[in-house]
């Protein structure tokens, strides 16, 4: 049973720091405990790996990127066939990249996070 929306948003503002990383085997990326507890709760460990794979990618343009999941309007939905997106910038507006989802079970309508130094975390735990 996953856990609800408000129980997810509470649940993450107890993330400051980490005390411990994790990491993806195959990508060798490093996650903090915020992340490990949203992928329990929210069943999304796609999100850490798909967010991952993009963010690495994206170091040769920029050592800090800022990840940004959105659920689009039910408008935007109908218009465009894609239920969410998730654009990588570079923290200072500049879109590096962008992806969207056709369908998504993320809980959360948004989320930001942060990829800096191999390492990908909530802006709380930076």
């Amino acid at each position: 049973m996953k856990a609800q929306v408000n129980e997810i948003k509470e649940g993450l503002q107890h993330f400051h720091g980490t005390e411990m990383f994790y990491q993806i085997p195959l990508l060798k990326t490093r996650f903090t405990d915020g992340l490990k507890y949203l992928a329990n709760v929210a069943d999304c460990f796609w999100l850490i790996t798909d967010t991952s794979v993009i963010a690495k990618s994206l170091m040769n343009r920029s050592e800090f990127v800022t990840i940004d999941f959105k659920r689009l309007s039910e408008e935007k939905q109908d218009f465009t066939g894609y239920e969410a997106e998730i654009i990588y910038t570079d923290g200072n507006d500049t879109i590096l990249e962008k992806h969207s989802y056709r369908v998504t079970d993320f809980p959360l309508d948004e989320l930001r996070l942060f990829f800096v130094n191999n390492t990908l975390m909530l802006p709380s735990e930076y």
